[in-house]
């Protein structure tokens, strides 16, 4: 069995100019960055009035080591370009922390999978440093202001604003900053993962760059001892902050292994953020393509939860017009009880157990009032009476099951999926039924996600939390929608309890208000902004030789 970078190395990559003709670009549209991946100008989307129909890639609730939701999307875009759609599909940037942590590259695999690889999971256009840059600028701008200016209304704990980089290091998660001899005032800090940051949020939401500026401007860094928030506008930040991402705002034009467009831009986490690429990607691929393919992070109670509630109703963003959730076997298992090492054994009794959660994800998506397919991503362990257990379930939830061999087959090991998820998309819609409404208040919106969404029975809110929440409002800036912050690994707050668990409270341990990027973060448990590395990190086991050859990473 060859592995994903022998694939990738034996296609002949075509030029980027090639690509960025087949989608419909002009040639004064791109900016090669090297020869296989080009940035699109943002002129690209003044032009081409068609709005192409979308579909949103969501999942199971995942195993560690992820389902395939990747490669799935990259699959089901090969295979609407072979059933004569032209499609593209639009991606999120790989985060370095997560490609060195646990999960390896992250630019699908197998046959079914987004060139220039190596690239794309390594610095790639260099977009998340540069919010890496932006965000951390800002931090250095708000400390020169509190020590050099020192502002007597700026006091130490009001100081919100934290630094990040693109690394799971769990020993920045608690800092003491200002040591050593004019290095500032000594103060507690931290440092976030870049996905994480509030810049990223606003990249993944901006339409463009006034667009961008402006959300830039409203970001909250303190809060004065009278009250009021202190501002990126206020310390006069937004502009040098946009300099830094003027590139970064630009879409990334990459390749699929069968010659098609993808478009990979933005990389904010589903379990931290919002989880989806950018609405400027989504709108330039509605404008050229017909059939976009869009991934949203994890499972469906955190990236498509998001995309509806936060995404979607963004400016220049519509709902999706069918969603496919890429379900595995040994993830069935896996939320069924069975131990990680057992995972490939045939256990139908098990499979049929872990449904529940399954059928879980199921409703949630059909409470949108949108289509809802389910891709089963076949692994070669499946055996044909636990996928036959599978297909038969889904029937009687009311969905259509397809198996998807995209790692094996590519685009054809998904047509039957294409023609049954185009066929969805046609069909004619009702209105979106949102889980809540912005006027609802803020806690009543936190509480019908968790019990619409997540099954809870309630939510606990701290007295502490709910001081911040009414001080927010008294800022004016309560009307916003809530952006969940909770473990992918269960519906609940706790990565324990798995299947399709009943009779929980979601804790609300923090929120806080993103205000540049248009939602409220809702801490839930243990969640962490920080991700730590596992005992073994995927970097142990990464090489490169003398020719430049990688091993390891995908």
């Amino acid at each position: 069995m060859f592995t994903d970078y022998e694939i990738a190395s034996k296609v002949k990559i075509k030029s980027v100019e090639d690509i960025a003709q087949k989608m419909g670009l002009h040639p004064e549209d791109i900016y090669p960055w090297g020869r296989n991946v080009a940035k699109i100008s943002l002129d690209a989307s003044k032009r081409n009035g068609k709005k192409a129909k979308t579909v949103l890639v969501t999942a199971i609730s995942p195993t560690p080591a992820g389902e395939g939701k990747t490669t799935l999307s990259i699959g089901l875009s090969e295979a609407f370009n072979k059933i004569g759609k032209k499609s593209i599909v639009t991606l999120r940037e790989p985060s370095l922390g997560p490609v060195f942590g646990v999960k390896g590259g992250a630019a699908g695999g197998g046959y079914s999978q987004i060139i220039p690889m190596d690239s794309i999971n390594l610095h790639f256009t260099g977009d998340i440093h540069a919010v890496t840059t932006a965000h951390n600028l800002l931090a250095a701008l708000l400390d020169n202001q509190y020590t050099r200016v020192k502002q007597q209304c700026l006091l130490p704990k009001e100081i919100i604003w934290n630094r990040v980089v693109d690394m799971n290091d769990r020993a920045l998660r608690n800092i003491v900053i200002g040591l050593g001899k004019e290095a500032g005032m000594v103060r507690e800090s931290k440092f976030d993962i870049t996905a994480s940051s509030e810049i990223m949020a606003i990249l993944g939401l901006a339409t463009d760059m006034n667009d961008l500026k402006e959300r830039l401007s409203k970001i909250i860094v303190a809060e004065l001892n009278t009250g009021t928030p202190l501002t990126a506008g206020d310390i006069e930040a937004a502009g040098a902050m946009a300099i830094v991402l003027k590139d970064a705002v630009m879409p990334n034009l990459v390749q699929t292994l069968e010659g098609n467009p993808a478009l990979v831009h933005a990389g904010p986490f589903a379990n931290i953020a919002h989880g989806t690429n950018s609405v400027i990607a989504t709108d330039i691929a509605k404008r050229y393509g017909d059939i976009v393919v869009i991934e949203a992070g994890f499972g469906s109670d955190l990236g498509a939860e998001k995309f509806f509630n936060i995404v979607s109703r963004s400016k220049g963003m519509e709902p999706p017009d069918a969603v496919v959730i890429v379900a595995t076997v040994r993830a069935l298992k896996y939320q069924g009880g069975v131990k990680k090492t057992a995972l490939t054994k045939p256990d139908t009794e098990s499979v049929k157990k872990g449904f529940a959660n399954l059928k879980g994800h199921i409703e949630n998506m059909k409470s949108f009032n949108r289509p809802v397919f389910v891709a089963l991503n076949v692994f070669s362990s499946d055996t044909d009476e636990e996928i036959n257990t599978i297909i038969e379930l889904c029937k009687e939830s009311g969905v259509e099951c397809h198996k998807a061999e995209v790692w094996a087959k590519g685009g054809d090991g998904a047509l039957e999926l294409a023609e049954a998820v185009y066929k969805g998309t046609q069909m004619e819609k009702g209105e979106v039924s949102f889980t809540y409404d912005f006027d609802d208040p803020p806690e009543e919106k936190i509480r019908k996600v968790a019990q619409k969404v997540y099954g809870a029975d309630d939510v606990v809110i701290p007295r502490k939390v709910q001081n911040k929440i009414e001080k927010r409002i008294g800022w004016g800036i309560g009307n916003v929608p809530v952006c969940m912050a909770k473990t992918q690994y269960s519906f609940s707050d706790n990565p324990l309890l798995l299947g399709k668990p009943s009779g929980f409270k979601i804790e609300v341990t923090d929120i806080k208000f993103s205000a540049g990027a248009g939602f409220m973060v809702v801490y839930t448990g243990d969640i962490m902004t920080m991700p730590g590395l596992p005992p073994t990190p995927a970097a142990s086991s990464m090489e490169i030789d003398h020719d430049g050859n990688i091993q390891g990473l995908f």
